[in-house]
C-alpha cells in the first residue's frame, strides 16, 4: 500500500506558543463576546438548529457526501436511517444523532478510549457498518490511506492499538496543561493522523473536537459549526493537516488555521445573536410608539402596518416587493385595490424610517424594488421625531417608490 507511513509522535502536543498567540487571543475574545450578549433561549434554539445543520452538512460533505433538494433536512430530522435513504443521508442521520449525544455529555466525563469508541460507533451505525465495525479498532490487514498527499494511518493491529491508547492517555495527562481550545484541535489532528477505525475517522475527529470545544466555553447555546469552516476551506484544511504530519507532528500550522476558524464562526454566531437582539428592541419600540396613537381609524392602519413590520422582521435579509405582497395579501383582501393599499402602507413605514427600500435595475426601464427592516431605527428615532414624521406622512394618493405605470 502506497502513502507516507504514520510516525509515532515524540510529543503529543507540540507547537510554538508565540506563533499562535494572536490567533488564540482572538478566538478566546470571540467566545467571550458571545457569552456577553444577552439573549432569549428561543432565539438561540433556532440559531443552534442552523448551526447543527451546517455542522452535519460540512462534516459529511468533506467526506464526499452529496445532497439534493431537501434530502439533508429529511435526514437530520429522522431518528433512525430509513431504508430509502441514500448513503449520504444515512451518514447525516448518524452524525445528527451523535452531536445530540455530545451535547448531553457532562463536562467532567473523561474523554477516554471507551467514549471515543462509543462516538465512532454512533457515527458509522446504520450507514457504514457494512464495511466498518462500529467502535472497533482496525486489526490484521485493515490498512487505510487518506489526505493529500496520500498518508497511511497507524499500521493495523498492534501499532494502531498502541497509538490510540497513547492518545487517550495524553488527553487525560499532558493535554491538561494546555488551553482547552488547543486541546480540542490537537485531539482532532492526532486522531485523524492515526485513523484508528476502518471508516468514519474524519467525522469522528470533528465530533471529538466539537465535544472538546464545549469545554472551552462553547456549550449548548454557543455551539459553532467548525466543520462548515473546514468544508469551506477544504483545500487549506487538508494541506494544513499534511503540513503538520510532515513536520513531525508540530501542531503550529493547524492550530493557527483552526483558531482562525473558531474566531470566524464565533463572530458569525455573535452577529446572528446580535441581530435577534436588535429585532427584539425594534419590536418593543414599534409597539410602544404605534400603540400610543389613539384615533380609532388610525389604530386599524397601525395594526396592519405592525403586521407588515413583523413579516419583514421574520424575513432573512431583504425581500422583493411583489413577493412580499403575495405573503401579506390576506391583510388587504377587503381593499378595493390591495396593491395600492400596500404601497401606501410601505410608503408610510419608509417615511417613518422603519424600513429600507432599495431598487435594482435589471434592464432599462425594468426596476426591481426590495424591502428590508431598518434595524438601527430604535437608536436613531426619538418620540418627538416619530410624531413629527407621523404628521407629515405621504398623502393617500401619493405613489412614492412605485409609479402608477409600474403598478
Amino acid at each position: 500500500m502506497s502513502g507516507i507511513q504514520y510516525a509515532f509522535p515524540d510529543n503529543w502536543i507540540k507547537y510554538d506558543f508565540s506563533e499562535i498567540l494572536t490567533e488564540l487571543t482572538d478566538a478566546k475574545a470571540s467566545i467571550l463576546a458571545i457569552q456577553a450578549i444577552p439573549f432569549q433561549k428561543r432565539w438561540v434554539e433556532e440559531l443552534q438548529k442552523v448551526q447543527l445543520k451546517m455542522e452535519i452538512a460540512g462534516t459529511t460533505k468533506i467526506e464526499g457526501a452529496d445532497f439534493s433538494g431537501n434530502e439533508l433536512e429529511i435526514a437530520i430530522q429522522a431518528e433512525t436511517a430509513e431504508a430509502s435513504f441514500t448513503r449520504s443521508q444515512r451518514q447525516a442521520t448518524a452524525v445528527a444523532r451523535t452531536y445530540k449525544t455530545i451535547a448531553a455529555i457532562p463536562a467532567d466525563h473523561p474523554v477516554d478510549a471507551k467514549l471515543i469508541c462509543g462516538l465512532h460507533a454512533s457515527i458509522v451505525a446504520e450507514c457504514d457498518e457494512d464495511h466498518c465495525q462500529p467502535g472497533v479498532l482496525r486489526d490484521f490487514d485493515n490498512q487505510v490511506t487518506f489526505g493529500r498527499p496520500t498518508h497511511r494511518g497507524a499500521l493495523a493491529g498492534e501499532e494502531c492499538k498502541k497509538a490510540f491508547e497513547a492518545l487517550a492517555t495524553q488527553i487525560q495527562t499532558s493535554y491538561r496543561g494546555h488551553e482547552p481550545l488547543i486541546q480540542a484541535l490537537a485531539l482532532h489532528y492526532h486522531f485523524a493522523a492515526i485513523h484508528p477505525f476502518g471508516d468514519g475517522n474524519g467525522r469522528t475527529a470533528r465530533a471529538l473536537e466539537a465535544l472538546m470545544l464545549q469545554r472551552a466555553g462553547l456549550k449548548e447555546s454557543l455551539f459553532i459549526s467548525m466543520s462548515n469552516y473546514y468544508y469551506d476551506e477544504k483545500n487549506k484544511y487538508l494541506d494544513t493537516l499534511a503540513a503538520v504530519r510532515a513536520s513531525n507532528h508540530d501542531l503550529t500550522a493547524f492550530l493557527k488555521f483552526g483558531l482562525k476558524g473558531v474566531t470566524q464562526q464565533s463572530r458569525r454566531l455573535s452577529m446572528a445573536i446580535r441581530e435577534e437582539v436588535s429585532k427584539q428592541i425594534f419590536r418593543n419600540l414599534m409597539r410602544e410608539l404605534f400603540f400610543r396613537l389613539e384615533n380609532t381609524r388610525k389604530r386599524v392602519i397601525v395594526k396592519r402596518q405592525l403586521t407588515l413590520l413583523e413579516k419583514l422582521l421574520d424575513t432573512d435579509g431583504r425581500v422583493e416587493f411583489f413577493q412580499f405582497a403575495e405573503r401579506v395579501k390576506e391583510l388587504y383582501s377587503t381593499r378595493k385595490d390591495p396593491i395600492m393599499a400596500l404601497v401606501r402602507d410601505v410608503n408610510r413605514l419608509y417615511a417613518l424610517g422603519a424600513i429600507r427600500i432599495t431598487k435594482e435595475e435589471k434592464a432599462p426601464n425594468d426596476l426591481i424594488y426590495h424591502l428590508s427592516i431598518q434595524l438601527d431605527w430604535p437608536s436613531t428615532i426619538t418620540d418627538t421625531e416619530f410624531f413629527s414624521r407621523l404628521a407629515h406622512l405621504p398623502k393617500s394618493k401619493t405613489f412614492g417608490f412605485l409609479s402608477a405605470e409600474e403598478l
